[in-house]
């Protein structure tokens, strides 16, 4: 049995002629930066979201470092951040000159530990990054709190959290400002790389604008140091098909991952991440724990059954920030995570019997 990892082709091959279309459409009207499919991919994420505004850029690293310097974060600023994640939450940061501060994580939810947060603010703190890792979505409402008392700014990275829920609102619309991605193993992706950012406050809307392209205000007229970070216009029209089904490929990742979760809820050797209270995850990844890891890797390995590690070193460790000299105290749950975490095929195409397959070989391996 050869099983797909993220089913990106059997998405491809089901809405084909939808997608050529869309595709064949852009070609033919020779417009290849912004222009009309990107104005409507826009308006589609921002109502889909429920925000005031949504503008979208070439990736999610991007849409990171548009948002800090939208909120006017400069060098030696400190930013409150996650110690595991993928690299570019807390690279983006450091690319403006500021500094990440890593807070450990929640052991069961692999998310940043909110009780840990007030702890790490100094009079340098700017802002807090949240990571809604593989779907699953912070406590929010405490972290908002948090950031209120001490007059910071909160950002969502919600790269991996599109079409998730928390306490009835969805990732992008739960903070100051949120990302996301549409790299092509997203629950929502395109064929390349795009990103998207998400608020509700006018002024951000007329900055990121112009800082997605150079800095312009008008043709020439630079106001800012901005970047090149414009989305291309086949991306907004694959994206706009692609979006008009998302709901029904949500709602199949979910219902796949929640048959994960009855299969292997009783196999004490296999920790499950533990969905925050109030959050709906949208599954970008179905990530579980094993202290046999690499030999279980193997393992299903001569079964076909494909597999991958989210993420195998914490970025405190990682030599990029070697500079920061960041005591392992600080990331001890993270370290620990990173040395048992892998994830498992997870896609809206996954069948019950691959789903049933895969259990029964983790099973046999753990001779449970």
């Amino acid at each position: 049995m050869m099983i797909d990892f993220a089913g990106i082709k059997k998405d491809y091959l089901t809405h084909q002629k939808k997608i050529h279309f869309a595709i064949q459409k852009v070609l033919d009207s020779a417009c290849f930066i912004m222009g009309d499919e990107v104005k409507k991919l826009e308006e589609n994420l921002k109502n889909y979201v429920g925000s005031k505004y949504a503008l979208t850029c070439s990736n999610g690293t991007s849409a990171l470092i548009l948002s800090l310097m939208a909120l006017g974060i400069q060098k030696d600023d400190e930013i409150i951040t996650s110690s595991f994640s993928f690299f570019a939450s807390a690279e983006a940061i450091a690319i403006l000159g500021a500094k990440p501060i890593f807070v450990d994580i929640n052991p069961k939810t692999f998310l940043i530990d909110e009780t840990k947060i007030k702890q790490a603010i100094t009079k340098k703190t700017k802002a807090i990054l949240v990571v809604s890792l593989f779907g699953n979505i912070p406590n929010m409402e405490k972290i908002n709190s948090i950031a209120k008392e001490f007059g910071l700014f909160v950002l969502e990275d919600g790269a991996q959290s599109f079409g998730a829920i928390y306490q009835g609102k969805k990732s992008g619309n739960l903070c100051d400002i949120s990302t996301t991605s549409f790299f092509p193993a997203k629950p929502l992706g395109c064929f390349g790389d795009g990103g998207a950012i998400f608020f509700n406050d006018e002024n951000l809307y007329e900055k990121i604008y112009a800082l997605r392209s150079h800095g312009q205000i008008k043709r020439y007229t630079h106001e800012y140091l901005g970047i090149n970070a414009r989305l291309d216009s086949l991306q907004a029209a694959i994206l706009n098909v692609k979006l008009s089904y998302f709901s029904e490929i949500l709602q199949k990742r979910q219902e796949n991952a929640q048959k994960y979760q009855e299969k292997l809820k009783d196999y004490p050797e296999i920790f499950l991440q533990e969905i925050t209270k109030d959050c709906k995850s949208n599954y970008a990844q179905f990530s579980i724990l094993s202290k046999n890891r690499d030999s279980l890797i193997a393992y299903l390995k001569t079964k076909q059954i494909p597999t991958a590690i989210h993420y195998p070193i914490p970025i405190p460790k990682q030599k990029a920030f070697s500079y920061l000299n960041v005591e392992k105290k600080y990331f001890s749950q993270a370290q620990k995570i990173t040395q048992e975490i892998f994830s498992l095929p997870l896609h809206a195409y996954l069948s019950d019997e691959e789903i049933t397959y895969i259990t029964q070989c983790i099973k046999e391996f753990k001779g449970i």
